[in-house]
Order: structure tokens, then C-alpha cells, then sequence
């Protein structure tokens, strides 16, 4: 691998699931690879110095998705029974992840768990359970956890100011993008800095935020791009962007 490629952190998905984080790993790799990056596996059984010390020699960070869900005390709710196990240790290497990212303007990327982590470190909320949130009218309308078997689920309507509209359509009168879907939670309160640029089409569940800032390229979606980045455009296109994003940080010198 060349010296010169930016340097993208990735957390291993969980910390008790091994088969889970190893099976899901190697897609967000692949995706990183293929945008002209090097992935670099952050364990989150390391001690927060072993992890600084590699997410200080990286120039961005990716947030995979998880099968935990984020404690619903991070965000002063009541655990939903809907609510899977947090993951302790995959939650520490995110926050020392995002608070390194933000410190040094380094890119984010978050991938589903990785939306939810994000906006909650932003001072945000989540949905525990979509069918519990939703009016009984929109429950049946969409199916958020139809799982990576189901290659389109539903679409994604953006906001056509955004970051992610941009960096997905060459076409500004597009807005509209299929997309798979593997979750049951999702945003609520938007976190400090994030604004929402895209929601489910048939119910409004929120898909996607961005930061609000220039200058620094923070992204999070509720799907997931890393699985189809090899055949479908607008999933390659995320991932170019941010190592994009991340390449013109290592050459200024920062991140």
C-alpha cells in the first residue's frame, strides 16, 4: 500500500460479537480501498493511548455500522424493550474517535450505527424502535430493517442544498435516491452542528445529516452504501468524497 494514500480509522463494528465485526469489516475496507484509501482497524479492546496514537497517524474517520444500540442514558431516555445491548468499548473508541475528528477538522463518515453514534456525541436523540414512533398509518409503509438481502428498500428524498445532493448527483433537479435499509433506530433531536438533508420518501424517517460547517466534511446516512459501492454509482460516489476529502487534509498537513 502506497505511504502517500490518506489514512481512514475504522472501528471494528463490536466488541462482543468478533464474528459479526469480522464478517462486517472487510465491506467498509473494500469501499475505502476502492475511493483510493487505506483502512486502518482500530480494536476497540486497545487502551485509549494504543488508539490515540493510531487515530492520530489517520487523516479521517469512518463509523461502520453495529448490531448494539447507543445506551438511551447517553440521551436521557428510558431503554425502549426494543432496545439491543450498548457496546461500552465500541462506544469509547467513537468518542475518542469523533473527538479527535472534530479538534483536527479530519472528515467523518458515518454508516448507519455510525449516524445514530454521531448525532447522539453531537448532544442528540434517537428513535429506539421505528414502529413504536411511527402513527400507525406509516408503520407498514416501509420496511427499515429489511436487511441486506433487499438491495432497494425505499427512497431517500434530500435536501437539494445539501453536502450529500452534491456529492451524489451530478443533476441539481435530482433529489430523490433508492436505497437499502438495515436499522430499526434512527435521529430525532438533530445534534449540535448537524442538520437533516435526507428522509425516508414514505414516512420521514430521518436518512441523513451533514455538519453545518464549511470547511469540514462531516457525513452520516442511515443505509448502506459499503455494500454496493462496486455496481451502484451514488455509493461509490459517497466514499470517493470522503477519502477525497481526506487526501486534501494529509496534503495540507492537517489531520
Amino acid at each position: 500500500m502506497p505511504a502517500n494514500l490518506p489514512r481512514i480509522a475504522i472501528p471494528m463494528p463490536h466488541s462482543g460479537d468478533r464474528d459479526y465485526a469480522e464478517r462486517s469489516i472487510p465491506q467498509y475496507e473494500d469501499a475505502v480501498r476502492l475511493a483510493g484509501g487505506e483502512p486502518v482497524r482500530v480494536e476497540l479492546g486497545w487502551t485509549l493511548e494504543e488508539a490515540q496514537k493510531v487515530v492520530d497517524a489517520c487523516n479521517g474517520v469512518l463509523l461502520p455500522g453495529s448490531n448494539a444500540d447507543v445506551d438511551p442514558s447517553k440521551f436521557d431516555a428510558i431503554r425502549s424493550s426494543h432496545t439491543a445491548p450498548a457496546d461500552p468499548l465500541r462506544d469509547q473508541v467513537d468518542q475518542l474517535l469523533l473527538r479527535d475528528a472534530y479538534r483536527e477538522r479530519k472528515p467523518i463518515l458515518g454508516i448507519c450505527y455510525g449516524l445514530q453514534s454521531l448525532n447522539v456525541y453531537c448532544k442528540g436523540s434517537l428513535i429506539q424502535h421505528i414502529p413504536d414512533f411511527l402513527p400507525e398509518e406509516l408503520r407498514g409503509r416501509v420496511d427499515h430493517k429489511a436487511g441486506k438481502k433487499v438491495p432497494v428498500a425505499h427512497e431517500v428524498k434530500l435536501a437539494p442544498d445539501s453536502k450529500l445532493a452534491s456529492i451524489l448527483f451530478a443533476d441539481a433537479a435530482r433529489s430523490v435516491l433508492p436505497v437499502n435499509s438495515s436499522h430499526h433506530q434512527s435521529a430525532d433531536k438533530v445534534g449540535d452542528g448537524l442538520r437533516i438533508v435526507g428522509q425516508c420518501a414514505e414516512d420521514g424517517i430521518v436518512e441523513a445529516l451533514e455538519g453545518t460547517v464549511p470547511d469540514h466534511f462531516v457525513v452520516a446516512v442511515q443505509w448502506h452504501p459499503e455494500r454496493s459501492v462496486e455496481n451502484d454509482p451514488p455509493s461509490r460516489a459517497i466514499f470517493d468524497a470522503f477519502v477525497k476529502s481526506a487526501a486534501a487534509r494529509r496534503s495540507e498537513g492537517l489531520g
